[in-house]
């Protein structure tokens, strides 16, 4: 029988063997012609997607100097809202304030892509409502079947699923593998990782 570890590294393979790769392309093209004019990019995300879009505005910062924020960063603003407004409309809001226009864009990481009728991710769902009054680009990673975010986004990349039983585990892991991706496209990053720029140094043994 096969071990745990050899059945999910092989959904892993699965996986990354299966991804739409021409969506990718396009995301990157979006991004780079939302540098271009000066655009923000807004990521949004809960639960351990909340932590990749924490991670991926680091790297669209640092790496591809976009203007990127998470409205997950400020736990203030965000615990203020939810005790004060709801839960639902924290992302709605936040882009509201924000006065995001057409030459910013959002960027969606969920596993279900939200979902009203099940009340699963309803912020999701009023963000991205909110977004295409403002005519803001939709670009996203998701899990299943990308719930509302594959139904209205411009380029989102749907995570296959390749075993019911971890869906959320592959949903997450690959959002953060995709968004390297995009960050480290030549055609996007402007600044190296720090290990790439090292230069390697041959050890010469002291011999006397």
């Amino acid at each position: 029988m096969m071990s745990h570890a050899q059945d999910y590294f092989g959904e892993v393979s699965s996986i990354a063997l299966s991804i739409d790769h021409s969506i990718l392309d396009r995301i990157v093209g979006g991004l780079v012609e939302l540098r271009s004019k000066g655009g923000r990019l807004f990521i949004i995300g809960v639960g351990g997607s909340g932590a990749n879009a924490s991670h991926a505005v680091g790297d669209f910062r640092k790496m591809t100097q976009i203007e990127a924020y998470s409205p997950i960063d400020n736990t203030a603003e965000l615990t203020a809202r939810t005790n004060d407004e709801g839960w639902s409309t924290v992302f709605q809001s936040w882009l509201r304030v924000s006065n995001a226009n057409k030459n910013d864009a959002i960027f969606v990481l969920s596993v279900g892509g939200g979902d009203l009728e099940r009340n699963v991710s309803a912020n999701i769902v009023k963000a991205l409502d909110e977004a295409k009054k403002r005519n803001l680009r939709i670009y996203g990673i998701v899990g299943r079947d990308g719930g509302y975010t594959a139904r209205v986004g411009d380029d989102v990349i749907v995570i296959p699923t390749v075993n019911p039983a971890h869906i959320t585990a592959l949903s997450e892991s690959f959002q953060s593998v995709i968004l390297h991706g995009i960050t480290c496209h030549p055609e996007l990053m402007n600044e190296s990782n720090r290990w790439e720029t090292i230069d390697s140094v041959e050890l010469v043994p002291n011999i006397e």
